[in-house]
């Protein structure tokens, strides 16, 4: 044996005799001094169902807020100027049917992109407050109105939520008059 024979790591005569294979080297390149990184993890949520950039030089401002219910009246946050916001929902509508959330941003003088995403609604008429939450956790039920707790129950919200999961949250905030965005979770 010379006297500058290098020997195999341990790990890797263990290996050997032990018949499995010996690990290649990372093949990834290395970039500013570490590894370029893989796929990894838990893909990230999309944050919007339909896109599109629309010819819409009429409308004013620079970004617009919008939500359209299931039957097409268009609840605007703010509202810049009179001229109508179809040419937007339109655009929207080639991949989304109503309810939505859309939001608007002036790309150019005459050309607007506007991304939107669905929302569950549901008309609960004569409720009163802007926020409701309805919990149930093994046959419990707490029902908050605005954040203040109120005895009993919502029996629409109740099935809803029921109609989904076991034990959940339904969240429903009004939108305008009978209208109101819901969110289901379970528990």
């Amino acid at each position: 044996m010379g006297l500058f024979r290098r020997r195999k790591p341990l790990h890797q005569r263990l290996l050997e005799q032990a018949g499995l294979e010996v690990p290649q080297a990372d093949a990834r390149p290395v970039i500013a001094g570490s590894r370029e990184p893989g796929i990894h993890g838990i893909a990230r949520q999309r944050d919007w169902d339909a896109v599109a950039t629309v010819q819409a030089p009429d409308i004013s401002g620079d970004e617009l807020a919008f939500d359209v219910l299931p039957d097409r009246t268009v609840l605007v946050d703010e509202e810049v100027g009179d001229a109508p916001l179809a040419p937007l929902a339109d655009a929207v509508e080639r991949e989304l049917q109503p309810p939505y959330r859309a939001r608007a941003v002036r790309q150019s003088e005459d050309l607007w992109a506007v991304a939107a995403r669905a929302i569950d609604v549901v008309q609960l008429p004569g409720r009163a407050g802007e926020t409701i939450e309805l919990s149930v956790r093994g046959g419990e039920r707490v029902l908050s109105v605005d954040g203040a707790r109120e005895f009993g129950s919502d029996p629409e919200l109740e099935a809803l939520g029921a109609g989904r999961h076991r034990d959940y949250v339904v969240r429903a905030e009004r939108l305008d008059g009978d209208w109101w965005e819901v969110k289901v979770d379970p528990l």
